[in-house]
């Protein structure tokens, strides 16, 4: 069955003052799938990264000045395109600081929007109706633009597609449809059939297969219809006259107490549409939902409750479905398996096949989950193999841990990695939910092999972090850091104040992941002695002056190789993970201040040591051990000061700490001022070119400006 999974917040929104619109105007997949650009109503273009739900750059026009229709990101050039004012043309790349400053062109129509396909040229729909490609447009853009559209027309909605060299644009209506070729020309009008007096469709989708576009779309009534046209019915004559579209009533929603106003359905493949602003069937009143219907046998498979007021909007890429609701624009994961009768309905079956059987092979999901006695033996014994679903289903059994652990390699071993991720997610969600539920069932090995495939993320498994600090499964917590992109703010400081709270002796006992171990371990305990050499040569080897060899005896023994770690090993490498994990400093922030002031002071003093062992000359660069960055330790040592700094100041165990911390800063401060004196000079020496014959032995007199 289809499945909605755990959402996250992508943004925050702007909604006008009577709620009547989201204030984002459009959502377009980027050059792969974990960006997308967002258009806001006014003056906005923001690129996200999804996964970390980062903006990684924005561009705003002009006061007074206004985006018309939402930006697209055009993967030929690597450039953005959007249209402000109705009629300007504006081009940037993403280094782009000003779209004032960037390439911009005036048309002579209004332009209602350009889109985009993947690997293809953009192309403007004027509003119209005329159709033009981007480099045609701009190489004469004050050219004529035909009107292709009847007085009373206006365009709802469009979409575009490529069929291997064929570009069909298919424009709708409140009561026609055209589909046109722009390679050649052609343009084909269709007449929508009438629903009730004075109504009109509230949205349209489309999928395309076999060159067949299968239309979709949802009146107020709840009446949902679908048309399917054949591509290559598309000749290269305009059609005038237009023809009859037969539809066919795919499925008859709930629609409540009136009609349908903010609403809207979107294909996800042949067989599934996700539907928002339509009640849920067995919700009551009030309440909007996210569902996800089975058109094939017309029933419900999955629903998400949305908080706050419902728009009508709805996007979808690469299995994630984007709703903006109340002041939020959301992300919702979403998976649509191949289904069958028995699967939409909820009845699935467990399947039986053929298997020779040895006497010492692995019970069967089957007898693992029902406890089922061993079949009498035959001439050939058979055992039975249950659909990954089934065992999704009935995961209420008891669970014998080491022969799920079993099933589960053997699964992961013989699976291709494409298909791993749905069922592994399932598999994941399922172990969590028995869990929560049944105290003294916990597979830790099992959910330890499901986060190795890399498979997993916290928005498709929300509870197993906070699961695995419940249990103190502090091993499954730093695989989850580990892999994890998406951990929120929220549960990654609850880890820290579980981290940090652990007395050493407790975290000693912990089994960790042996490379961050062996970077510790070597941070901790190596030899510093070895800081001896330095650019080649020993000084111990050189013949020094007693004063020389005082001096140096004296800055070892202050030198900061003595330091001490102010916490036990395997505490120091879970805190490491934290240091590695992804976060935004708007959201970190409210959390950081609900730790106690006395694991701020040991969080800090472990940063100091951090920081003073990476700022040594000798401290080896350990290539292939995970570790945090100076710039990690340094940015969650400015994260600390911003959320505690109140306290800090007026706590007096503080004070020596603070005076180091601005020792650091000010040392930086004079490091940074000595490079700035030099950058001249490094410049020069990168500019010069290095001569072509040299002999074994030359000296060479370089003169720096």
């Amino acid at each position: 069955m289809a499945a909605l999974y755990e959402g996250y917040t992508l943004c925050g929104l702007v909604p006008d003052q009577n709620l009547s619109s989201s204030g984002i105007q459009g959502i377009e997949e980027e050059r792969d799938r974990d960006h997308v650009v967002v258009t806001d109503s006014t003056r906005s273009v923001t690129l996200y990264k999804v996964s970390d739900q980062k903006p990684l750059g924005s561009w705003t026009v002009k006061q007074g000045q206004k985006l018309t229709c939402p930006a697209v990101f055009n993967s030929q050039t690597n450039e953005y395109v959007a249209v402000t004012d109705n009629k300007v043309i504006r081009i940037w790349k993403e280094d782009d600081i000003l779209l004032d400053k960037a390439f911009k062109a005036t048309v002579s129509s209004d332009v209602w929007k350009v889109h985009c396909t993947h690997g293809g040229e953009p192309v403007v729909l004027f509003q119209r109706g005329a159709v033009r490609l981007l480099d045609s447009l701009l190489a004469a853009p004050q050219q004529p633009i035909e009107e292709v559209l009847a007085q009373e027309e206006t365009i709802r909605s469009m979409s575009l597609e490529k069929f291997y060299d064929d570009l069909i644009l298919e424009l709708y209506f409140s009561h026609f449809l055209y589909l046109q070729r722009l390679n050649p020309n052609s343009v084909q009008r269709y007449r929508l059939e009438r629903e009730e007096p004075g109504l009109s469709p509230l949205s349209f989708s489309a999928i395309y297969k076999d060159k067949h576009i299968c239309l979709l779309y949802l009146y107020p009534n709840g009446h949902m219809y679908q048309s399917v046209l054949s591509v290559r019915g598309l000749g290269t004559e305009e059609g005038v006259q237009a023809l009859p579209l037969p539809r066919s009533l795919l499925l008859g929603l709930p629609v409540g107490d009136g009609q349908l106003e903010a609403a809207s359905a979107m294909a996800l493949d042949e067989a599934h549409v996700a539907v928002v602003g339509v009640p849920h069937p067995s919700a009551g009143g009030g309440k909007d939902f996210l569902c996800i219907w089975n058109t094939n046998f017309q029933t419900l498979q999955a629903g998400k409750e949305m908080a706050g007021k419902i728009y009508g909007q709805l996007w979808s890429y690469s299995n994630k479905v984007f709703i903006p609701h109340g002041k939020t624009l959301s992300i919702i994961p979403f998976e649509c398996p191949k289904s069958s009768l028995a699967s939409a309905l909820g009845k699935l079956k467990h399947t039986k096949t053929e298997e020779s059987k040895t006497p010492n092979s692995v019970p069967s999901w089957n007898n693992i989950l029902h406890g089922e006695k061993a079949q009498p033996s035959k001439t050939a014994e058979t055992r039975r193999t249950v659909s990954w679903r089934s065992v999704f289903a009935n995961c209420e059994f008891i669970i014998v841990h080491t022969l799920i652990q079993k099933e589960v390699e053997g699964f992961l071993t013989r699976s291709e990695f494409q298909d791993l991720q749905p069922s592994v997610g399932q598999l994941a969600l399922t172990l969590v939910s028995r869990s929560l539920a049944d105290p003294a069932f916990y597979s830790s090995s099992t959910l330890a092999q499901l986060v190795h495939t890399r498979c997993l993320c916290h928005s498709v498994c929300p509870d197993l972090v906070l699961l695995a600090l419940e249990k103190k499964d502090y091993f499954l917590c730093q695989l989850c850091l580990q892999f994890f992109p998406d951990i929120p703010e929220a549960v990654t400081c609850a880890c820290l104040k579980a981290f940090i709270s652990m007395p050493d002796v407790d975290a000693e006992k912990v089994s960790l992941e042996p490379n961050s171990v062996t970077f510790m371990e070597n941070l901790i305990t190596r030899d510093r002695a070895e800081a001896g050499l330095q650019n080649g040569f020993s000084p111990t080897s050189s013949v020094v002056n007693d004063r020389q060899t005082r001096a140096e005896d004296k800055k070892k023994a202050s030198a900061p190789s003595q330091l001490i770690c102010p916490v036990g090993l395997h505490k120091a490498v879970l805190i490491n993970e934290i240091l590695q994990t992804p976060y935004s400093d708007t959201f970190l922030l409210p959390h950081l201040k609900d730790l106690s002031s006395q694991n701020v002071m040991l969080f800090l003093q472990y940063l100091q040591f951090l920081y003073l062992k990476y700022s040594q000359d000798a401290f080896p660069q350990m290539e292939g051990f995970r570790s945090p960055s100076l710039s990690q330790i340094m940015d969650w040592v400015c994260l600390l000061l911003d959320a505690h700094f109140t306290v800090l100041v007026m706590t007096p165990e503080a004070k020596g700490l603070l005076l180091n911390l601005h020792s650091f800063v000010k040392s930086q401060v004079r490091l940074v001022s000595e490079l700035g004196k030099i950058e001249g000079s490094l410049q020069q020496l990168h500019k010069m070119k290095a001569k072509e014959s040299i002999g074994q032995y030359s000296i060479e007199i370089i003169e720096l400006f």
